[in-house]
């Protein structure tokens, strides 16, 4: 490991630390809408999430039963092989 490496990245610490202990107290005021918004914007980004990774989970599925489907299908109209009797003995 790299010794300035290490020493850079204590400094950069200490110093994003000072910058936060330091830092006054914000006189804000959020509104509820802003709450609602941002709760509603979140609910969102959670939904997105969650469907693409059910439609990733559900892609190999979905390509089997439509690979069963054209199988069958296939099948379906191919015709039947012919029967032929036994050989006699």
């Amino acid at each position: 490991m790299n010794s300035s490496f290490s020493f850079r990245a204590i400094l950069h610490t200490a110093a994003a630390a000072a910058a936060l202990a330091l830092a006054a107290p914000a006189a804000a005021y959020v509104g509820p809408g802003a709450g609602l918004s941002l709760l509603g914007a979140l609910w969102a980004v959670v939904a997105a999430v969650l469907a693409a990774l059910f439609f990733v989970a559900m892609w190999p599925i979905r390509r089997l039963m439509k690979r069963r489907a054209q199988a069958t299908a296939q099948a379906a109209t191919s015709p039947a092989p012919e029967r032929t009797a036994p050989p006699r003995r």
